[in-house]
């Protein structure tokens, strides 16, 4: 309670002297707990480190390899055409039915054909005799036109003769061999070893030499190739590691990534393309288990050549800034600094960099949250370059 106003003041008096006690009490209380507020509130605590995924820095033999898209192609491809006019008489394959050089496949109506070959081996065999005859009778003019008995000119009519009957054997001989060439052509066989596609024309059809589809497709699928295209900046290291030993190539599946088939590197094409500024290139692949298909788009690594003994780390690691790229390196301290580096060869899993050791250890995953001097912590175990 404040202290008794004096009874000697005016009531006015008195109340304005109570409210005047009233409010220094309030101030000396105000102050009182300020003071014991600002003795008693706790220091504010340090951030708490961030989680993040570490990987170390690694020295080792980086291949090169260069990723583009190709196209399996078959090494030989034949489309069957009749090469002679007739009734489809016979089909001897199924469809998608792997086929071998030389194996009979369908068969052409060949009876006019045929007919036709007799006649020539007949006049074939006319015209022989009368050469043999007209030989014989040359002989003997010449024993005749030694003894005088005869003019030279008989002998010389007779020698003809037998000259012009030589010559009609040739063409004899000739009608024959064309006449047995057409007879083959009625026997449709395969060119190359491979896999038949769909029948075009079932038996039963009239085939002509003019059919544009043809009668069906064999195309070779083991080995097979793969075409693909790259930079002419790539031009000079595929050169030299083709001169150094065998290119590898693989194709890869495009939607999951694993890999069809491995071969190598067989044609660097003559020429670059002016308009695109690419060179292409065909690798071959053995392919027992028919994992490449022709026509089918895949994906193509090609080795270009080896870095011995580089600095490599996650390609995750790497940061972008606007002086180039850098990333971040953990000290003695848990603390993390930005280190600038210099990028070589780079894919998907690793980065070949200048001013890192090998050793160090860097931030692979979390640095969204991250500046330099920010203390860390690891949120899992450290992971090498390469998952």
């Amino acid at each position: 309670m404040p202290p008794a106003a004096d009874r000697s003041l005016s009531p006015r008096a008195r109340k304005r002297a109570y409210a005047v006690s009233v409010l220094a009490a309030a101030l000396a209380a105000g102050l009182a707990w300020g003071g014991f507020g600002s003795r008693g509130a706790p220091p504010p605590k340090p951030p708490s480190p961030v989680p993040v995924t570490f990987a170390s820095v690694e020295r080792r033999d980086v291949p090169h390899w260069q990723e583009t898209i190709g196209t399996v192609t078959s090494l030989q491809s034949a489309v069957l055409r009749p090469q002679v006019d007739g009734v489809l008489t016979q089909v001897l394959f199924h469809e998608g039915q792997t086929v071998k050089r030389g194996q009979l496949l369908a068969r052409i109506d060949d009876r006019a054909i045929r007919a036709g070959l007799d006649g020539a081996q007949a006049q074939r065999e006319r015209d022989a005799a009368l050469l043999r005859a007209a030989k014989s009778d040359l002989s003997r003019f010449r024993q005749l036109s030694g003894a005088q008995l005869i003019a030279k000119q008989m002998l010389d009519q007779q020698s003809a003769s037998v000259q012009q009957l030589q010559a009609t054997a040739q063409g004899n001989q000739a009608a024959v061999d064309a006449a047995q060439v057409q007879l083959s052509y009625t026997r449709i066989v395969s060119p190359i070893d491979g896999r038949v596609g769909l029948r075009r024309v079932d038996p039963g059809n009239v085939v002509r030499t003019g059919d544009a589809q043809g009668l069906v497709t064999v195309q070779q699928v083991d080995p097979i190739s793969v075409v693909f295209s790259l930079t002419q900046d790539q031009l000079p290291a595929l050169r030299a590691a083709q001169a150094a030993g065998t290119v590898a190539v693989q194709a890869l599946d495009r939607d999951a990534g694993r890999v069809l088939g491995e071969g190598e590197l067989r044609v660097i094409d003559n020429r670059v393309d002016e308009a695109t500024g690419t060179v292409r290139l065909r690798a071959v692949f053995d392919n027992p288990g028919d994992r490449l298909w022709p026509g089918q788009l895949v994906s193509v690594r090609v080795r270009t050549g080896e870095e011995r003994g580089a600095t490599v780390v996650a390609a995750e690691a790497l940061q972008r800034g606007v002086e180039g790229s850098f990333v971040y390196r953990l000290g003695s301290d848990g603390k993390v600094a930005a280190v600038p580096v210099q990028i070589g060869y780079q894919d998907d899993a690793l980065a070949v960099v200048r001013g890192l050791r090998p050793g160090d250890t860097v931030v692979r995953d979390g640095q969204s949250r991250l500046k330099p001097g920010t203390a860390v912590v690891a949120a899992k175990p450290s992971s090498p370059v390469l998952r």
